[in-house]
């Protein structure tokens, strides 16, 4: 808001992304680092209310009520017209994002931006310095257009061939019934010829026939239409959600994205109902518009006068409306995140006698909804009492025409009807035009939603591109060999010989961070190498920076210094797909998906391999669990089937990493839910399959890291220590400490 003030507009991706905003927002830093990031200088302070007035720079940012944040563009002092009206205090222009542009009061402006005992708010004071003038960074909106909707129409272009014929028979079909009319009075009641009304009926009837068989034919091919659209539109859309970094979802709730999902069924409607339907009514406008300017160009004047007041008086509420459908859509996200936590905590709910307060969150959401939903409501009336009345006005003024035209001689009687009639039928394709309009808006402001998913990069790397640089740097470029080793990489054998060497993992000054530049550091200058083949553990209290990076080595984010390389070879300029793939993983949060044992054991969709699978059971120790069930492996778990223990889930999940038989393997407490005897049986069978893998294991049970190869404890995000478990037990230091109960324990 502020950039596009001193007439600069970035988009709200580039924005977000340099804000570091998370799943709980951003703070006043990350606005600050965005704007200087631009070019803006900034400064946040801690302002009276007579230092915001008369020294900060406007506009300026305000953290407003203590939870989000609004631009102050002016202050007004009260003039003599508003004394008179009673106004005595100052006036200040607020632009609220979630609410727009408003004049409010000091006493209502202090109560709001107030936050601190002596009577100070917090602000962040911006101003523009050339570099923001100068800057080349500059981002416009780059919404999605229509223009990527109307791709997914491409492959019905037959249909939609058809369906235009059809859209242009019927109109035909229709455009004869005035002049049936016409000639149903003037010449058959006139003259009193049966024969010919007869014969003028018996035409309609059939004429009325034929355009509902067109009708019929055109809805069947339309449903077909939609409903394969559909499917392709959320396809898509899910398959672009899939090629996302995982740090995306991190900052993202349930709701948002279910949310958007659900945008598309507005998109989807537009582009087969609405689309087609206008063209149709498009049709008839002009075809209806022509046979009444033959039969009196004055009442084809009013009508198309009347018709563009109703279209103005529609179009001046848009804005409005717009604004309310993105507060609908913030509503809409907290009921869903609501709903989906009241059914799936439901058991810490009962547990800790929560119903009523969670019961009374949904209803606060609903209740904002409620009021949305009546201001849309409003809106609505104000929109149809508008149009309905010129419609109306319309038509009163051409029948008064039309019988004035009667009375003078300058029409028959037969065609005032058919006047009446080409009215009637004008007036229906003047609505379907205005809720195209409506429509129209609709799709546009999902397609604006959307366009922050579909503009995202993907998070699979170039792998031509990123390889090139490594291989194809020294080859020329009619080389038949560069054409070669591009053909292996099409094939991914560059990439597994890369992955699969037996060099280990080296991290070399890793450091990282969750946010911007001023958040502290979670890693900080992390060097150590993990040697193929071996077993390392990691250790350290709660907090200490374990599993960040263990999600580093996975690539779910990119270290902020420094580099990892996976035998030699920067992990960055490695596919993230074909590296998981030779990673089998347990995270402290894994998820059981709601289908069979097996399925959720051989999760990678492909045939099954029956002696993998039994290997894989065998290993983590799920057999006598198995052989209780009637239904063995085909048992369902999940959501909508049994469910499990944690250990069983632990044990599960352990299953599913040794059936991808991977190179590497991460753990991370893996076996924290298990029984001291479970834990045995597990750990002995995984020492056999750890065998010529490289493994990193994170835990606290010294049982599970005393055999590794390798300790490495951690603490504040730093390396303390390094050495096997005999090594540091024997050093009595920050290790000794950490297991010192455990050592005892043993002892015993």
């Amino acid at each position: 808001m502020v950039a596009s003030f001193y007439g600069r507009d970035y988009t709200l991706d580039f924005l977000r992304a340099n804000s570091y905003i998370t799943r709980q927002g951003v703070s006043l830093l990350g606005i600050s680092d965005a704007a200087e990031k631009i070019g803006f200088k900034t400064l946040s302070a801690k302002l009276s209310y007579e230092q915001l007035v008369e020294e900060a720079p406007m506009p300026c940012i305000l953290h407003w009520n203590q939870e989000h944040f609004v631009v102050l563009y002016d202050v007004r002092e009260p003039s003599w017209y508003d004394t008179i009206r009673g106004k005595t205090q100052d006036q200040l222009l607020i632009a609220d994002p979630g609410h727009g542009i408003v004049w409010v009061d000091k006493e209502t402006f202090l109560k709001c931006w107030i936050s601190t005992s002596d009577n100070k708010g917090i602000g962040l004071l911006i101003e523009p310095t050339n570099q923001f003038y100068e800057t080349s960074e500059e981002k416009k909106d780059e919404a999605l257009g229509f223009k990527f909707l109307f791709q997914y129409l491409k492959p019905y272009k037959k249909y939609i061939i058809q369906i235009a014929l059809g859209m242009v028979f019927s109109s035909l079909l229709s455009m004869i019934f005035p002049f049936l009319t016409q000639s149903l009075v003037d010449y058959g009641i006139h003259r009193k010829n049966f024969d010919f009304i007869h014969l003028i009926l018996v035409s309609q009837l059939l004429l009325f026939l034929g355009g509902m068989a067109v009708d019929m034919i055109r809805n069947w091919i339309l449903l077909h239409i939609n409903s394969r659209m559909s499917v392709s539109i959320i396809s898509n859309f899910l398959l672009k959600l899939m090629r996302l970094p995982i740090s995306y979802f991190e900052s993202k709730n349930i709701g948002d994205i279910s949310q958007r999902i659900n945008d598309h069924h507005r998109i989807e409607s537009f582009l087969t109902g609405s689309t087609l339907q206008t063209l149709f009514s498009f049709v008839n406008l002009l075809v209806f518009s022509i046979v009444l300017g033959i039969y009196n160009i004055k009442i084809l004047s009013v009508f198309v006068i009347g018709s563009i007041i109703s279209i103005v008086w529609v179009v001046l509420f848009l804005k409005k409306r717009k604004e309310l459908d993105y507060k609908r859509f913030q509503r809409l996200r907290e009921n869903q995140n609501s709903i989906y936590e009241l059914i799936t905590g439901m058991q810490e709910i009962k547990l800790n006698n929560c119903e009523r307060a969670r019961r009374w969150e949904w209803e606060r959401i609903q209740a904002k909804l409620f009021k949305i939903n009546i201001k849309s409501l409003s809106l609505e009336q104000y929109q149809e009492v508008g149009s309905t009345f010129m419609t109306q006005l319309k038509n009163i003024l051409i029948s008064y025409i039309a019988a004035t035209e009667v009375m003078n001689n300058h029409i028959t009687l037969g065609i005032m009807l058919s006047i009446s009639y080409i009215v009637g039928q004008l007036n229906s394709p003047l609505s379907q035009i205005i809720r195209f309009m409506r429509s129209i808006q609709d799709a546009k402001i999902s397609l604006d939603r959307l366009a922050e998913i579909h503009n995202r990069p993907d998070e699979e790397v170039d792998q031509e591109e990123l390889l090139g640089k490594a291989i194809t740097a020294d080859l020329d470029e009619e080389s038949e060999n560069k054409q070669h080793i591009l053909e292996e990489v099409e094939e991914g054998r560059i990439l597994n010989s890369m992955i699969s060497s037996r060099r280990g993992i080296t991290l070399k000054n890793v450091s990282f961070r969750y946010g911007g530049p001023q958040s502290p550091l979670i890693l900080k200058d992390i060097n150590v190498h993990i040697p193929a083949g071996k077993v390392t553990a990691i250790v350290g209290a709660s907090g200490s920076g374990k599993t960040t990076l263990l999600k580093l080595l996975l690539k779910f984010y990119p270290p902020v210094e420094g580099q990892i390389l996976v035998n030699g070879n920067d992990l960055n300029d490695l596919s993230a797909r074909e590296w998981r793939k030779k990673c089998g993983t347990v995270m402290q949060d894994g998820y059981i998906f709601s289908d069979t044992i097996a399925r959720n054991i051989a999760v990678d969709g492909e045939k099954i391999v029956e002696n993998k699978l039994i290997n894989a059971v065998k290993v983590a120790n799920i057999q006598d669990y198995l052989r209780k069930l009637p239904l063995g492996f085909t048992t369902k778990i999940g959501s909508t089937g049994t469910g499990l223990s944690g250990g069983q889930k632990q044990r599960i999940f352990i299953a599913r990493a040794v059936y991808k038989d991977p190179l590497y393997i991460f753990f991370d407490e893996a076996t924290s839910a298990l029984d001291a005897n479970n834990e045995k049986v597990i750990m002995r069978n995984l020492d056999q399959f750890f065998k010529g893998r490289t493994v990193i294991v994170i835990a606290h049970r010294l049982s599970t890291v005393k055999n590794a190869d390798q300790i490495i404890v951690m603490e504040n995000g730093e390396i303390k220590e390094k050495g096997t478990h005999a090594q540091l037990a024997s050093n009595r230091g920050y290790y000794f400490e950490l297991v010192k109960n455990q050592l005892e324990l043993e002892a015993a």
